[in-house]
């Protein structure tokens, strides 16, 4: 039996555009990737997302953001996906943690929408955690 992890997808198809310097990368969209991308753009890693109409279900725009510098640093450094469809991972409100010290952002799916881990905190609710971003 073979199972699909679209936002495992999501990530990967991000990682391998910023290793390729790519200037903006294509997904398929749903709902809980475009919360993501806004948190994205919110939080500085990415520079912007549109989602483009098709007869299917869209197509997510994601436009990457690099450093001015020579060699073009990725603002992303890593993605790591925390929970899986095979192994989900919860922390109560007052188990969320920061990532690397608060250096980086914990994506978390609340009954309150997709959040980061610091509003997860401020407004003391839990859910699942998806992703860690530095």
């Amino acid at each position: 039996m073979s199972t699909t992890d679209p936002i495992a997808n999501f990530l990967t198809l991000i990682r391998n555009a910023l290793k390729a310097r790519k200037a903006n990368v294509d997904c398929p969209s749903s709902n809980i990737k475009e919360q993501m991308s806004q948190i994205l753009k919110r939080e500085g890693y990415i520079r912007n997302f549109k989602k483009i109409e098709d007869n299917k279900q869209g197509i997510l725009r994601i436009y990457l953001k690099y450093g001015k510098d020579k060699q073009r640093t990725p603002a992303i450094s890593n993605l790591k996906r925390i929970s899986s469809p095979s192994l989900r991972i919860y922390e109560k409100s007052d188990q969320v943690k920061s990532v690397l010290g608060g250096i980086g952002i914990a994506i978390v799916s609340t009954s309150k929408g997709i959040r980061t881990d610091k509003e997860c905190r401020d407004i003391k609710i839990g859910g699942e955690v998806l992703c860690h971003i530095w």
